[in-house]
């Protein structure tokens, strides 16, 4: 079974066909490395010829994200938060061509 390493924003990724992911944002910037049973491709000839294909399910809410503000002495206290959006995606294909 293949299996991918890949880039997407400022995170790195496992992965392999039939995995979902939720991500910051729905393009892969990168491949890093393959893995193919006991091979591992880590060269850029092959990386170059090597493609991740995902299918996008959607967006959907994070978890909620409380942010607390302070001041001593002041009687000062404001609590606000936000949900963040992400990207589902789903890993549908990973392959080398031979080209």
């Amino acid at each position: 079974m293949l299996q991918a390493v890949v880039k997407i924003g400022t995170s790195q990724y496992l992965v392999q066909p039939g995995h979902e992911l939720l991500v910051d944002r729905p393009q892969i910037d990168q491949i890093i490395m393959i893995v193919d049973g006991e091979k591992v491709f880590l060269d850029q000839s092959t990386l170059a010829k090597a493609d991740v294909k995902i299918s996008s399910q959607g967006q959907v809410k994070g978890e909620k994200i409380r942010v607390s503000k302070f001041k001593a002495k002041s009687r000062y206290r404001k609590t606000t938060g936000f949900r963040p959006l992400f990207h589902k995606i789903k890993i549908d294909k990973i392959d080398i061509r031979e080209k």
